[in-house]
């Protein structure tokens, strides 16, 4: 039997969640989307203080919104999120792309909007910064994610987990106009066409 890795609720998830459950004024009355919900648990907790949420997940899985990172379809064109929020989706390195060409799609069609996310702090981390500077990304604010548990939480979690915000990087895409920037830009002149 092949594990539903989606069902588990991961210390990234808990992290996340209560990043939102303390920040709650700033999610109350927003509109949010979480991308590779799982759980859905930090999408939950926007919705509980306040925040029209939309859930997704892989495509092929989910009944709320199926949302495949990387796959431009109607679905993603429909959301207009101010928050975008990702507990653990930089787990598989071989989607990093997609998952950062989704992000830089929604920042860019909801100017002012931020991605704000949960991860392990693995291998990837070069990658990781590699494909934000591609993809016209910035992070504004990079947190030790148990600092902001309660201790009895903390205590029950174990890993490095890092709370990140990103936005767009509006100085690289004025500048260099850089190549993702270019080519989503292409992406959704022939959608649209």
């Amino acid at each position: 039997m092949k594990e539903d890795y989606e069902l588990f609720v991961w210390p990234c998830s808990i992290v996340l969640a209560e990043y939102v459950w303390q920040q709650r004024l700033r999610f109350s009355g927003n509109s949010e989307v979480e991308l590779g919900g799982g759980t859905c648990l930090p999408g939950l907790i926007a919705a509980k203080v306040g925040s029209n949420v939309t859930l997704t997940d892989d495509a092929k899985r989910l009944e709320v919104l199926g949302l495949t990172r990387g796959v431009w379809d109607a679905s993603i064109f429909s959301l207009h999120p101010s928050i975008i929020l990702g507990a653990d989706v930089l787990y598989d390195a071989r989607v990093f792309d997609d998952l950062f060409a989704t992000v830089a799609f929604l920042l860019q069609s909801n100017p002012g909007s931020v991605f704000i996310t949960t991860y392990h702090n693995r291998s990837g981390h070069h990658l990781i910064e590699f494909l934000m500077v591609k993809w016209g990304l910035k992070c504004m604010k990079l947190l030790d994610g148990f600092s902001l548990l309660p201790s009895d939480k903390a205590a029950r979690l174990s890993g490095n987990i890092q709370l990140a915000e990103i936005v767009l990087n509006h100085e690289l895409i004025e500048e260099t106009s850089s190549s993702g920037a270019r080519w989503l830009c292409g992406l959704i002149h022939l959608y649209i066409c």
